[in-house]
């Protein structure tokens, strides 16, 4: 339990340096710098598995596509519902949509806790009930202050429980089921890094952009592999409440970016 906590609290501060790194990787624009996130993260993944001894997942689930071919359907709907969701974090602070961005991850963990208790009978401590309750009197005022939910903050709660569920449904809740996540999004990052887009060109006039790059890389391996190595070591309940820390350094991170916090905010 408490290895994971810690490794919660490392990615979601992981993830509230990399929203506000994001203004080092200009003039890229959001599909550009997912396709070197894309690009960046995996070798660092596979070395970081390498270290610890975990890169036998990999080959595992390399054997079970060839005893079990339903699964590959499976694990490129599993690559788009994550990488998506990385997408989306990106494209959010480039965009000035880092708040409704945001406010997805304030509601995310309500759905985490919900299917915590629904699907896996998980139990409620008081202390979670009252966090439980103060949230969802949080999210829901932000929710009818605004009048409507934007589409960011509508996948970002509903596509990444869905992903943590499926990949609990397929045993493929390891750090080998989210390399094969990047793996198979590599043609697309191929496509919008080299072919759709003239990020070399950019690279190569901006020479900070190759630190950048390396840097995004590393953060993100960093950031990605200990949150999903969280949500192998937590209860849905738990892991779904500590997600919490991050919505907060990612709203301060937005407000750091020039978002601006209106007083009915």
């Amino acid at each position: 339990m408490y290895k994971g906590v810690a490794l919660s609290i490392l990615a979601s501060i992981t993830f509230g340096v990399l929203y506000f790194y994001t203004q080092f990787l200009k003039p890229l624009d959001s599909e550009q710098t997912f396709a070197w996130r894309m690009l960046a993260t995996l070798p660092f993944l596979t070395l970081f598995m390498w270290w610890s001894g975990d890169l036998k997942y990999i080959t595992e689930i390399f054997k079970r596509i060839f005893k079990q071919p339903w699964m590959f359907p499976w694990l490129i709907f599993s690559s788009v519902l994550c990488t998506s969701q990385l997408w989306l974090f990106l494209w959010g602070p480039i965009n000035g949509r880092g708040l409704q961005v945001s406010l997805g991850y304030f509601l995310l963990p309500l759905i985490m806790v919900l299917i915590g208790c629904v699907l896996y009978k998980e139990k409620l401590s008081r202390w979670q009930w009252a966090a439980v309750i103060l949230a969802v009197l949080g999210v829901g005022h932000e929710v009818w202050r605004i009048g409507s939910i934007a589409w960011e903050t509508l996948y970002v709660a509903f596509a990444y429980p869905l992903y943590f569920f499926m990949r609990r449904l397929l045993k493929t809740d390891h750090l080998g089921g989210f390399w094969w996540d990047l793996f198979l999004i590599l043609p697309v990052a191929v496509y919008l890094g080299f072919i759709y887009s003239d990020s070399l060109v950019l690279i190569q006039n901006y020479t900070h952009l190759i630190w950048a790059v390396v840097g995004l890389g590393f953060f993100s391996a960093l950031g990605l592999g200990s949150y999903i190595l969280s949500s192998r070591y937590l209860p849905f309940v738990v892991f779904g409440l500590l997600s919490y820390l991050e919505p907060v350094l990612l709203a301060f991170a937005s407000i750091a970016l020039g978002e601006r916090v209106e007083a009915t905010e």
